[in-house]
């Protein structure tokens, strides 16, 4: 059974999900990540990110599609709205959308993706009546530094929100500093995505680290998978992580079984140090 992490008002939800960027946009590949994700769902991996954005609405069809076996309470759903959606005008449409293409009633947690100009005031009214309604079960943002909650806890009602999702992983741990403490101060959980960092000289410097190539050699298994547990291993958070195929999607489930040691751990903050100053988030 995955580790599970409790959030909010005993909500509960599994240490490692799968994520859903760029999946679903290319039809030759609809059935095997289907069947990826279907795989995923069997061995525990029930939480499932998704986002509007997404290919324009083709992920949330894909996940549509993959979760009709299953009971709807199996399932933990989440998906995020854009900033320029999330008004009295126009998130309720955005959220009816999002549910029509995943077939389903009721979204587990709808999150802001990234913070715009709608009036944060505006956007936590209407995902309170976004609760109310029954269409979503909780709220939460994306991409917010402290400043930003700080603000949001300033609202009537803003206390609701439960997580704030950000990047995280080895290579960029600016939200560990201050964003992770003060989330945990105010019992919101952290929830990371890109947890093996994008494409480009950063994920290949990683990759090639000499000292992350010894502990997977070690531990028979590959860089990727600690770098996924390097990023599970607290506790409060919980984690993303996009798998295309049944292979990927197979190892990302094996990775949320390791469980570093301090030794590893203490290697891994000597090669990746976290700042000693204060810095904002890295977004993608």
């Amino acid at each position: 059974m995955i580790r599970q992490v409790t959030l909010k008002h005993g909500i509960q939800v599994p240490c490692l999900g799968q994520g859903t960027w760029h999946i679903g946009e290319d039809a030759s590949q609809i059935e095997n990540e289907v069947q990826a994700m279907q795989w995923g769902i069997e061995h525990d991996m029930t939480l499932i990110d998704t986002a509007e954005m997404y290919g324009d609405g083709k992920a949330e069809i894909l996940v549509g599609k993959a979760i009709q076996p299953y009971p709807r309470d199996r399932l933990f759903l989440v998906s995020k709205v854009y900033p320029w959606n999330a008004d009295r005008l126009h998130i309720f449409t955005a959220c009816e959308n999002s549910l029509k293409r995943m077939q389903t009633s009721y979204l587990d947690l709808y999150l802001l993706h990234w913070r715009g100009e709608v009036p944060l005031a505006e956007t936590v009214l209407c995902m309170e009546k976004l609760v109310s309604c029954g269409l979503i079960r909780s709220w939460g943002v994306s991409n917010f530094d402290v400043l930003d909650m700080m603000e949001l806890l300033q609202i009537e009602q803003g206390v609701n929100c439960i997580a704030d999702q950000v990047m995280y992983h080895l290579g960029s741990r600016g939200a560990e500093q201050n964003l992770l403490p003060w989330l945990m101060e105010h019992a919101m959980n952290m929830m990371i995505y890109s947890p093996l960092a994008q494409a480009g000289r950063l994920r290949t410097a990683l990759l090639n680290n000499p000292a992350l190539q010894a502990i997977a050699e070690r531990r028979k298994v590959s860089v990727f998978q600690v770098l996924l547990a390097f990023a599970m291993r607290d506790p409060s958070t919980f984690t993303v992580a996009k798998a295309g195929s049944k292979m990927h999607i197979q190892a990302n489930r094996e990775a949320a079984d390791i469980l570093l040691t301090e030794n590893e751990l203490e290697v891994l903050n000597q090669q990746f140090p976290c700042r000693l100053h204060a810095h904002g988030l890295d977004m993608v």
